[in-house]
């Protein structure tokens, strides 16, 4: 069976490749990209925005509502991250159950971009300025059968930047498929998509950060290791960027010509571009160690002269009973400040059972 839907997404994954535009890329062409913006610790450190496990984590449900349960019932999440020069963003997240209406997740995301000078274009100072943006995002979630499971995310968006303010909808839909052991799993997500109801400014709409996403997981027989691997940009085939300060993209004084990479090592970047690797070791169920590798992250933020550890990730998480807390450390270029994620979330139902 393992076999057989592997062969199948990868047939999946390849007719979308060949059918989406091949010229396209994705860089600051969308608004309200913050939604894409990791929810959790230990999403970050495997490396992507999106994880196919199933073990009844509420931290995932957002990033994958298809992993929604009753067994989340109850469950409360924080998370914080102090991503880059004084910017923070986070999450509250709470999961309830009912009888008859389902298993629910409800998300309040937000991110403070700090304060800024307002100017005119002399350089004169007007003052300060602050920048916002939020979404409340509710969660739903199915089991259609021992191994298949549905979910689905609605969300409110509202941005305000500085005296610019713009209203939006969307929704994500996903759907996942689990062995009887829950060793192996498979999700296929399509993220963001929705409408800009009220723009910036009027008339002017911007599209939302669409993006169709393929999730797997496998975790060894016999030894507490999971291995975690995340197909992005499904619709979109070229991800690739040129850093012009690189030599290798430099001209050629003698000929004029740009130096290029062949048709396969043009190939072979662009597939890995889509390719978010990750490792998870349980360590006596009390310990958790982590590592991702985001290949396109490297490739656009390593520096030409100093690649460093850009693009990988490092994540430990530790439960104490009800208790759950992860950390994650981000590289993401050599030099500079990286980004730190803390998640901590407690299983509510706990306490009422003590009670």
């Amino acid at each position: 069976m393992h076999d057989i839907l592997r062969r199948i997404l990868f047939l999946t994954c390849i007719s979308i490749f060949t059918l989406t535009d091949v010229n396209a890329q994705i860089g600051g062409s969308h608004t309200y990209e913050f939604l894409n913006l990791t929810s959790s610790a230990r999403i970050a450190g495997m490396g992507g925005n999106f994880l196919a496990i199933k073990d009844n984590d509420i931290t995932l449900a957002l990033a994958n509502p298809s992993l929604i349960t009753p067994e989340l019932h109850n469950q409360l999440a924080f998370s914080f991250v102090n991503y880059f020069n004084g910017l923070n963003y986070g999450f509250i997240t709470y999961s309830r159950t009912f009888n008859k209406a389902g298993s629910f997740v409800a998300t309040f995301q937000f991110i403070d971009y700090g304060k800024f000078t307002e100017t005119d274009a002399a350089g004169n100072v007007y003052g300060t300025f602050s920048a916002s943006e939020y979404a409340l995002n509710i969660g739903w979630g199915r089991q259609l059968s021992p191994h298949f499971s549905i979910g689905a995310n609605g969300k409110l968006i509202y941005s305000a930047l500085e005296s610019y303010n713009s209203f939006g909808i969307a929704v994500d839909v996903a759907g996942t498929y689990t062995t009887k052991e829950q060793s192996f799993a498979a999700s296929l997500i399509g993220r963001n998509i929705g409408a800009q109801i009220i723009p910036y400014r009027p008339g002017e709409y911007e599209s939302l950060p669409f993006e169709l996403q393929i999730g797997l997981s496998e975790k060894l027989k016999h030894i507490p290791l999971r291995f975690s691997q995340l197909l992005t940009h499904l619709e979109t085939w070229d991800l690739s960027s040129t850093d012009p300060n690189d030599p290798a993209n430099q001209t050629d004084p003698i000929t004029g010509e740009t130096k290029q990479k062949s048709g396969i090592g043009k190939l072979a970047d662009n597939l890995m571009r889509h390719i978010v690797l990750g490792a998870e070791l349980t360590i006596a169920k009390v310990l958790s160690l982590r590592i991702g590798y985001n290949y396109q992250r490297r490739q656009e933020l390593k520096l030409y002269n100093k690649a460093g550890l850009a693009g990988f990730s490092f994540g430990v998480g530790v439960r104490v009973k009800m208790f759950n807390l992860s950390y994650t450390r981000g590289s993401f270029q050599a030099g500079s400040p990286n980004p730190n994620y803390i998640t901590l979330s407690v299983n509510l139902q706990e306490f009422s059972k003590k009670k």
